[in-house]
């Protein structure tokens, strides 16, 4: 069994994930620790937040207060939902959360059954439970719960441990062959992309890029591909590596009949609807280009922005690391287009100048000039151009707004006195 933990700041989002799927009947609430169970209607965000809103608010200094952990037997496993929970309760109590108000979801979207558990590090006087060795501790007790529950040990899968093989390249370490050798062998079989630009938005992820070349070989025009090291921001570090030092599998044509089989199987892919309403709910909270990226990479979605000189957004692509999937944003909705996300961010850009400018000459501090905008006026942006982006009703949406917003202010409150 492995372990993952993720560490963040949105408890929001990491509830909505979950949420979604028990929704879309993708998964289901197995447990909860100091929230109350409901057995009269369903489960909300909004319910499971305010339970968790006293340990947010009592939050002294820690930056990332949320932990988002998922507990993944491995597929052979057949771990029915006693064993689940009892699972969940020993993990919990073996890594000092037990304690803690925390939600239990099995995700059932794909063929490997597992479990996330929702929880905050911050205990009800505002300390944080220390995480020190957390993933040493985490380790021992998988293996604990193994021997237990009679599970696979996960070292004897070599599949399932991808962290040697992708482990994006670092062009100062040398070896930039055996480097992208180890990525390439596995991940372009590992992931569904319908393009080579998806596909490239993929590999970015690893430090790769890779190009098509045309040339004449034998008195016949050839196609082929050839890939690049990178650096973090993109930028070809290497010369260029012919497909065939790794193997016809990362070639032109091969590349070309696994982005047709891409095709078929995404078109009706039920993860693509989870993927999209997870879009949505981070981009109705995110405030900037860079948190509403960050609340998705907790969430386990890479997002790739490419922009031209004019610093104008010219294609958006998220990566999927849950269901291993890439999509174009214009794939999943046109609301979720490279224009559409280049529209709403420069609206959002010129309000917070505006809001700056005004802020000034009135003395009063950008910090709550900004927190204004966006606590109240956000839906001001979405209206209209984003009409209709989150299905569900208009007044819930405002109404989580508002609780959301009262919770910050609650917490400054706090921390005033």
């Amino acid at each position: 069994m492995i372990a993952k933990i993720g560490k963040g700041e949105n408890l929001w989002g990491a509830l909505t994930y979950n949420q979604q799927k028990v929704d879309n009947e993708k998964g289901t609430v197995l447990f909860t620790n100091k929230i109350p169970d409901l057995w009269d209607r369903p489960y909300s965000v909004k319910f499971f937040h305010q339970y968790f809103e006293p340990y947010l608010i009592a939050n002294n200094k820690t930056e990332k207060p949320v932990r988002h952990i998922s507990l993944n037997p491995d597929p052979e496993d057949k771990v029915n939902d006693k064993d689940y929970r009892e699972m969940a309760q020993q993990y919990m109590q073996e890594m000092g959360y037990g304690n803690q108000p925390y939600v239990v979801f099995k995700h059932t979207d794909i063929d490997r059954t597992h479990i996330h558990i929702v929880t905050t590090c911050v205990q009800i006087d505002g300390k944080k439970i220390s995480d020190r060795y957390d993933h040493p501790r985490s380790m021992e007790t998988c293996r604990k719960l193994e021997r237990q529950y009679n599970l696979k040990v996960a070292g004897e899968n070599r599949n399932l441990n991808q962290n040697s093989i992708f482990k994006p390249v670092d062009y100062t370490k040398g070896n930039i062959k055996t480097q992208l050798s180890s990525i390439l062998r596995h991940l372009p079989q590992t992931y569904s992309f319908q393009g080579i630009g998806a596909y490239n938005a993929l590999l970015s992820q690893f430090n790769i890029s890779c190009e098509e070349v045309t040339g004449e070989l034998h008195g016949k025009m050839r196609k082929g591909m050839v890939y690049f090291a990178t650096d973090k921001n993109g930028k070809k570090i290497s010369n260029p590596f012919k497909s065939s030092l790794f193997g016809k599998h990362v070639g032109v044509k091969n590349i070309q009949a696994l982005i047709e089989k891409s095709k078929v199987k995404m078109k009706n892919d039920p993860s693509k609807f989870i993927l999209k309403r997870t879009i949505e709910a981070a981009l109705s909270t995110s405030k900037s280009e860079a948190s509403f990226k960050t609340q998705l990479l907790e969430q386990g979605i890479a997002t790739v922005i490419r922009k031209n000189d004019d610093e104008r957004i010219y294609g958006i692509t998220f990566i999927d690391h849950n269901s291993k999937s890439v999509w174009n944003g214009s794939q999943l909705s046109k609301e979720l287009s490279a224009n559409a996300f280049n529209k709403l961010w420069n609206e959002v850009e010129k309000k917070a100048e505006t809001s700056s400018y005004n802020s000034s000459n009135n003395d009063i501090s950008l910090e709550k000039s900004s927190e204004h905008f966006f606590n109240n006026n956000s839906y001001e942006v979405f209206d209209g151009f984003f009409s209709g982006l989150l299905s569900s009703d208009t007044n819930e949406d405002q109404e989580e707004q508002i609780f959301e917003s009262q919770m910050k202010k609650r917490k400054r409150k706090r921390r005033k006195k």
